[in-house]
């Protein structure tokens, strides 16, 4: 019996590095990159991404503990309008579910975790040539800089939800040595 494929926005930082985090993982079906807007003073749209995952291979939970980890989560920059640090849900026990699991994880950070839980209302893609930016060229400066980082502390800090092949790809090796 397989599992019917559940979704999440998330949002935190640019949109490549977020695309490019949660494409390396396994039990994730499809991820569309562009930017999310929610309802009220957050009716905005902000970098983000649409997951599409497999709860029976990688939960909720699980996932919005890569996503704090690996954007800036505690830092609440300027810059926030343009990435809010946004779980975005898409229906009731979903939110509830998000917010539990987050304050739970809150307790992983030694500063104030600024990620707010959201309702999702609309998503706008980005242009289809900027979309798959990490895997369709891992070589370009900005991607060697900002998401290779991000991908080495996947494979340090949640090597079990890699995708080894992928990583293999790039050339980053995942090793059972590390702590899950």
């Amino acid at each position: 019996m397989t599992t019917a494929p559940s979704k999440v926005g998330l949002g935190g930082g640019c949109h490549w590095c977020t695309e490019g985090v949660f494409t390396s993982l396994i039990g994730i079906t499809n991820v569309n990159q562009g930017w999310i807007a929610s309802n009220g003073k957050h009716s905005s749209l902000s970098e983000a991404i649409e997951v599409y995952f497999d709860p029976a291979v990688i939960s909720l939970s699980d996932l919005i503990e890569i996503h704090l980890h690996t954007h800036a989560s505690t830092s609440d920059h300027s810059m926030r309008g343009k990435y809010r640090s946004a779980i975005y849900t898409f229906d009731d026990i979903q939110f509830k579910q998000a917010l539990h699991i987050l304050n739970v994880l809150r307790a992983d950070f030694d500063k104030a975790v600024i990620t707010q839980v959201y309702a999702f209302k609309s998503f706008k893609p980005n242009k289809v040539e900027l979309t798959d930016y990490f895997y369709s060229d891992h070589n370009r400066p900005f991607c060697q800089t900002y998401i290779q980082p991000k991908l080495r502390l996947l494979i340090a800090r949640f090597n079990r939800h890699v995708d080894q092949h992928k990583m293999a790809e790039i050339g980053l090796k995942v090793s059972n040595n590390y702590p899950n």
